[in-house]
């Protein structure tokens, strides 16, 4: 089994509320991760991750704001807030080694 260490994108829906995005490469980690952090942010109403079927289809991640934000920029805000988790949490463990 082969897993692309770099997840693509594929937009499959995006207005000035809601973005719909597939990622190719990731079962549930970046998705669940993305989702996660979304609905921490009083500027969406919704966010989610949606596998149809485990064997045979990528991860949907779903963000919906209330339209004060655009959904991509609340994504990169996310991918950005993650990036700063995992340095902290690699930063962390190096101390302890």
């Amino acid at each position: 089994m082969s897993i692309d260490l770099i997840p693509r994108i594929k937009i499959e829906k995006r207005n000035d509320r809601e973005l719909i995005f597939t990622l190719t490469g990731d079962q549930h980690g970046i998705p669940n991760l993305i989702s996660k952090l979304a609905i921490r942010k009083p500027y969406v109403s919704y966010a989610a991750y949606i596998v149809d079927h485990p064997q045979t289809s990528q991860p949907r991640v779903v963000i919906i704001t209330d339209g004060t934000r655009d959904p991509v920029d609340v994504l990169i805000e996310i991918l950005i807030e993650a990036k700063t988790y995992a340095q902290n949490l690699k930063e962390a463990i190096e101390k302890l080694l």
